[in-house]
């Protein structure tokens, strides 16, 4: 029987975790999957050791405040490495932490498959080195990067994005705007303040104050906030008294999504998942003003929205630090609702990078490369 550990330690590893867990049980009914995750590994069928919640943060000086509980967990986990021994521990995103495990473990003996690895293209590159001594196998999932960690050495497959498969709305935009009392005739903003709760702190109170100068240029305007699951329940309070009247759905991003003219968007994740269902939109982001002068000299491109890298150009417009102001959002998101030659323009290019993203079946063809790995481990023990 295959043992897998996994440490993903936030919402959208969770996701993919979840979904990698279900591919491999397909392969191997009798595989035993334990790890570090949330509701989405729990429901795959794996065995947490810990939950990520508590543990996701953004930002250098940010990450300090939960230093101690991330050792504590760290050390959890290398116990339970020892104690089951693995045939494999597969790793996603997550570096400061992931890093760490990874090394811990791989001093064991048991081999590493690094799924979904940081952009260390993008800023603090010499974690390139890094990354290829702790992993055994690289799996990406842009279709630039399987050139930069080839021509770094690094043994890597590309197997494309997973939320090719996975984001799909459970219902029709007319349906589903229905259920909320919102008119599918009338412009739909879509708010997507972040999934971790210092995003969503430092995000939201400037995307509903954007609300009125949108009004003012589109009075019908209606607003839906995606809430992202497993966040606390106050942290939307400034939602539910804004200016404008706004919708909170939790934990339905795709429908949302699918059923937005425009959506104003943390940077991350979800910018591929907008460009998934070709809905326009503005990217925003802000962290600490120390964290940001700190981050912004380890960067090495001058984009930051995944959409716009993978694109290979700008085709979301992007509001970062002291750019992201009301005003600012408001005259971006304006735009993309009333300009109908550049909303289509926009949708082409959307198209354009769900096309580069890969075909189906990308969770699939990492669940073989996986078992792969552990295969070969076993066959030399």
């Amino acid at each position: 029987m295959t043992t897998v550990l996994i440490s993903c330690g936030e919402p959208s590893g969770d996701l993919y975790a979840g979904a990698l867990v279900e591919q491999l049980r397909r392969r191997e009914p009798n595989l035993r999957a334990l790890g570090f995750g949330g509701d989405r590994l729990r429901a795959a069928g794996a065995e947490l050791v810990g939950d990520y919640r508590g543990l996701t943060v953004t930002g250098l000086v940010e990450a300090l405040r939960v230093l101690p509980t991330s050792f504590a967990m760290l050390r959890r986990l290398t116990r339970a490495a020892r104690e089951t021994r693995p045939d494999v521990l597969v790793v996603i995103d997550f570096p400061d932490f992931n890093f760490r495990l990874a090394g811990a473990v791989r001093r064991l003996g048991i081999p590493v498959v690094y799924y979904i690895p940081p952009q260390v293209w993008a800023w603090r590159s010499g974690r390139m080195r890094t990354l290829q001594r702790l992993a055994d196998r690289i799996l990406v999932i842009f279709p630039f990067e399987p050139e930069i960690y080839r021509q770094a050495g690094a043994a890597v497959t590309f197997v494309g994005h997973p939320l090719v498969d996975m984001a799909r709305p459970e219902l029709p935009r007319d349906v589903f705007l229905g259920s909320l009392d919102l008119s599918p005739s009338a412009p739909v903003v879509g708010l997507l303040p972040g999934s971790r709760p210092n995003e969503v702190r430092e995000m939201l109170g400037r995307l509903l104050a954007a609300t009125p100068f949108i009004a003012s240029s589109v009075p019908g305007a209606q607003y839906l906030l995606a809430r992202a699951p497993n966040l606390p329940d106050d942290l939307f309070d400034p939602a539910r008294r804004g200016p404008h009247p706004v919708t909170i759905v939790e934990g339905r991003a795709d429908d949302v999504l699918a059923s937005c003219d425009v959506v104003i968007t943390a940077s991350g994740t979800a910018t591929v998942q907008a460009a998934i269902h070709e809905c326009p939109m503005v990217i925003v982001y802000r962290v600490a003003p120390l964290t940001y002068a700190l981050g912004r000299r380890l960067l090495h491109v001058d984009t930051f929205g995944m959409v716009n890298l993978v694109a290979g150009e700008r085709v979301a417009p992007e509001l970062i630090q002291d750019a992201f102001t009301p005003e600012a959002v408001a005259h971006e998101a304006v735009r993309l609702l009333t300009d109908a030659g550049l909303r289509a323009r926009t949708v082409t290019a959307l198209r354009s990078v769900k096309e580069k993203l890969g075909g189906g079946g990308a969770t699939g063809r990492a669940a073989d490369a996986v078992l792969e790995v552990a295969r070969s481990a076993a066959s030399v023990r």
